[in-house]
């Protein structure tokens, strides 16, 4: 093998499309000869020039030196035959996603290339054991899985197959560091770690406007402005192209044998058969103009401040209760727990949780948290509204509310007031536990606790890999530990019994965590520790 604590000297790279030129330009840069085959001479001609100019335009840009960028220009050079790649330490295929393609390719490079080089696929979608079995060495093939656009992503998954041996995935991981890369590993499966962690996304997403709980738009914005995404689901899919998404959807569902948690959605399907995909057709979830825009920017969050001493009772013990009381202090209102209300009628009651035996909570209009369950299951009464937002409450611009048929109007006008005073939108949603933002990102911190117990990859691969490969606000796990595990928990059981659905159901590994009392920060320890 070679040296494993440098990037080969010579890299190949498979394919001249955008993803191939853009490895081909990262391993050129990171001071490797870079030979690249494209089967068409046009397509090989072309990639290797945006290779080059955009070499030339980060020049500009001040990332690198020029000398740099034109040392590595002169080092991109063209394999006219998969034969060029034999001086190779490394090639990494960069093919359209077709398993007969790959196995075509992995093959005859199998008889081109030394005994030491590592073959390396960037599949996204395909298990690398099933590439590998063609090879007549599978333990030299990993799984290098860039995120698009190459150049800029930081994250590479390095993914290792049934047989990849040890020696040959540092190789890939040494090339990695050298492009610049931030690396995580991951076993081979299903999206690999960071594509199979983000499954819940979109897909619960579909699931809250099937249930008419928010429409796509209202779906984006509230992961925009009360998650702090930098595009919902909804936007996303209309990104990469919904039936795109949707063919990964349904690989998903068959590499697993029909795992309900990643059934495919039958909003997407209907998308896609109506043509539907997205920017490309110039309407999908959304409609675009001449210049793409398709939406408003989303407005600022009001000032804080108003409470004017009024009095607020909040009941319960979790992080969503304890930071509500001091940010509703901070905005002028006089905060008191139930059994200090001392008889008093409260502008608000706010229930995060109380504990009926302490006694039914009485005066004033109520608020009720919807984790546990929707509010039709909570609010025995009726008169209630709802509420959820995910901690940590300082970092949200927008609070989800619901009401029931028999919501009290004091009720709605308590719940708007408090959460403008605290400075944040609001918006009212569909009933159901978690209500939209909440019910997104717990399952997705339950796809994650699933991957962590399977072994699919580490917490703070996890954590990296979702924030650097997808743009996530932070990484899920320590956004649960933020939540608090027993409010993850929470949501998810009050999904499966809402719905009663075995994509509901929650991991092993999470429920084990919340029984051991390690709920998070607030114990010191969840999924990760804490000093």
């Amino acid at each position: 093998m070679s040296d494993p604590a440098r990037i080969p000297e010579v890299v190949g790279v498979l394919g001249a499309g955008t993803m191939g030129s853009g490895i081909a330009q990262l391993a050129a840069l990171a001071g490797a000869r870079t030979l690249v085959h494209d089967p068409l001479t046009e397509a090989l001609e072309r990639g290797i020039e945006t290779a080059r100019r955009h070499l030339a335009r980060g020049a500009e840009r001040g990332r690198y030196e020029p000398e740099r960028a034109e040392r590595a220009a002169a080092a991109l050079q063209p394999a006219p035959d998969l034969e060029a790649l034999a001086p190779c330490g490394l090639v990494i295929e960069a093919a359209p996603e077709r398993l007969e393609l790959k196995h075509q390719l992995f093959s005859a490079l199998s008889e081109i290339v030394g005994p030491d080089c590592v073959l390396a696929t960037n599949t996204s979608s395909l298990p690398v054991t099933a590439i590998a079995r063609v090879a007549t060495r599978p333990e030299r093939v990993v799984g290098m899985h860039f995120f698009n656009p190459a150049p800029i992503m930081r994250l590479l998954e390095v993914v290792a197959g049934e047989e990849s041996s040890e020696a040959a995935l540092e190789v890939a991981r040494a090339a990695g560091r050298a492009m610049g890369k931030d690396v995580i590993d991951a076993a081979d499966g299903p999206g690999f770690l960071v594509n199979r962690c983000n499954r819940p996304f979109a897909l619960e997403g579909l699931r809250a406007v099937r249930e008419r709980q928010a429409t796509p738009q209202e779906v984006d914005r509230i992961c925009r402005q009360g998650g702090g995404f930098r595009m919902g689901p909804f936007e996303l899919m209309d990104l990469v192209g919904i039936e795109t998404g949707f063919e990964i959807s349904q690989s998903f569902y068959e590499l697993s044998f029909g795992e309900p948690r990643w059934r495919p959605s039958q909003l997407a399907a209907r998308m896609v058969a109506a043509g539907r995909y997205g920017r490309k057709t110039g309407r999908g979830w959304y409609e675009y103009g001449p210049d793409g825009e398709y939406r408003d920017p989303d407005p600022d969050p009001p000032a804080a401040g108003g409470g004017d001493g009024r009095l607020l009772v909040v009941a319960g013990r979790g992080t969503l209760a304890s930071e509500l009381r001091g940010a509703a202090a901070d905005a002028g209102w006089q905060v008191r727990e139930p059994e200090d209300a001392a008889g008093e009628v409260p502008a608000l009651v706010v229930d995060c949780g109380h504990d009926p035996d302490d006694g039914p909570l009485e005066g004033g209009p109520r608020l009720v948290l919807c984790a546990e369950g929707s509010l039709a299951a909570l609010d025995d009464g009726g008169a209630a509204a709802g509420f959820h937002v995910l901690p940590p409450l300082a970092e949200t611009q927008l609070v989800e509310l619901t009401r029931g048929l028999d919501t009290a109007d004091s009720a709605v006008r308590g719940a708007e007031e408090l959460f403008r005073t605290l400075g944040k939108h609001v918006l009212w949603c569909g009933d159901g536990p978690g209500l939209v933002l909440g019910r997104m990102v717990c399952q997705v911190v339950n796809e994650c606790a699933f991957a962590l117990a399977e072994g699919v990859g580490s917490a703070p691969d996890i954590d990296v890999g979702m924030r650097l490969g997808l743009n996530y606000p932070r990484g899920p796990l320590e956004w649960a530990d933020a939540i608090g595990l027993d409010h993850v928990l929470a949501v998810v059981d009050g999904l499966w019994e809402e719905h009663r659905e075995e994509r509901y159901r929650a991991a092993p590994e999470l429920r084990r965590r919340v029984l051991a009392g390690r709920l998070g920060r607030s114990s010191g320890e969840g999924f990760h520790t804490y000093g």
